[in-house]
């Protein structure tokens, strides 16, 4: 499923196409910007996003075999449910 499917799942929903697409993307707006803020996300019977520090590392480039600096930063983790978990057994 992609975000256009999902589209068009919620509109099923809601009256009409663009009322689901303004939904899915205020959905998707309000996680990106609660985990920029480093703000864990929960939903229950679904999971949670939060943000995880990813350590700086050294790298190779697998085309040269030469070694490169990969900087640290800031990744985002979901953890599922145990609900979500069980319905997709």
């Amino acid at each position: 499923m992609n975000k256009g499917d999902l589209i068009n799942e919620v509109a099923q929903i809601v009256s009409t196409k663009k009322q689901a697409q303004e939904v899915v993307d205020g959905v998707f707006s309000a996680i990106t910007g609660a985990l920029k803020k480093n703000e864990p996300i929960q939903i229950a019977g679904f999971g949670s996003f939060k943000t995880a520090k990813r350590e700086a590392r050294i790298g190779r480039n697998p085309q040269t075999g030469a070694e490169i600096k990969i900087e640290a930063r800031m990744v985002p983790k979901f953890v599922p449910a145990k609900a979500l978990k069980e319905a997709v057994k």
